[in-house]
């Protein structure tokens, strides 16, 4: 790895808790077009069988399909879902070539500055899979960092979708270094999959068994493209305190709702 390409990387690793960012769609939930959608919590909890779910907002559709492989971040999601407790919260942390990221009950406040902070005011412990890896559109849990939360468990609802960017294999070769030292793992190594994926459609690798991933982007790359796209402070090079350096300008709301019988595309060079 170049010397910029190393800062390139540790500039883009997280430090705190992650977070994430929304698009336009038809609204919901009684909402006027374009207005960000009531908070509501429905009086059934029962969870569907469906894994797939659909992410509205205001710049479009995503749909995510949850992992068996990591159950309790699955039935946790299903249940933040049935609760209503995603509904009118906002994507505040989104970075163009890195993640979007969401699901703070905070963010519904007017106050931009507490963003990112709150949550339901439990942890989930960590589920980390071979086969579930920081590819383009992988769905995973924000958390506090290692030196508060040394048992890397997931905040109950803020969660990020990566975004991401190609990788060589001689930069995945000096991430592998830096992960077995984090980890700590002597023998971490990225798959062979997840290598052909890294460096044909991208991710975030340096995130890869530190942080759960539970899900994948099936629909609406365009839409998350989009939002991670969205204007910021930093991005527009405005001053700003830190807290709001990467949350975009405008509201980006989601609502997530099961889709029962839903039917993912065919997969694509872009899409994966």
């Amino acid at each position: 790895m170049t010397t910029r390409m190393r800062r390139q990387v540790e500039r883009r690793l997280p430090v705190l808790v992650l977070l994430l960012a929304l698009a336009p769609v038809a609204c919901a939930d009684g909402a006027a077009p374009g207005e960000r959608p009531p908070y509501a919590v429905p009086d059934t909890l029962d969870l569907p069988e469906t894994n797939y779910y659909a992410i509205e907002t205001p710049l479009g559709r995503m749909v995510v399909r949850l992992a068996d492989e990591t159950p309790l971040h699955r039935d946790n999601f299903k249940r933040l879902v049935a609760e209503g407790t995603l509904d009118s919260t906002l994507f505040h942390r989104v970075i163009d070539g890195f993640m979007i990221q969401g699901g703070d009950p905070g963010s519904r406040d007017d106050n931009p500055f507490n963003d990112g902070q709150g949550g339901p005011g439990y942890t989930v412990p960590a589920e980390f899979h071979e086969t579930l890896f920081h590819r383009r559109g992988a769905l995973a849990a924000a958390r506090q960092g290692d030196l508060a939360n040394p048992d890397r468990a997931s905040s109950g609802s803020q969660f990020y979708i990566v975004q991401g960017q190609v990788f060589p294999d001689s930069t995945l070769d000096e991430i592998e270094e830096q992960l077995r030292m984090q980890i700590p793992d002597p023998d971490f190594a990225f798959s062979a999959e997840a290598r052909r994926l890294y460096t044909t459609e991208g991710g975030y690798p340096p995130l890869d068994a530190m942080y759960t991933v539970f899900g994948q982007v099936v629909e609406g790359f365009d839409v998350l493209d989009r939002i991670a796209g969205s204007r910021t402070p930093r991005l527009m090079q405005q001053p700003a305190r830190r807290e709001v350096l990467d949350r975009p300008l405008q509201d980006v709301w989601m609502v997530v709702r099961p889709l029962p019988g839903y039917t993912p595309p065919a997969p694509t060079a872009t899409d994966g």
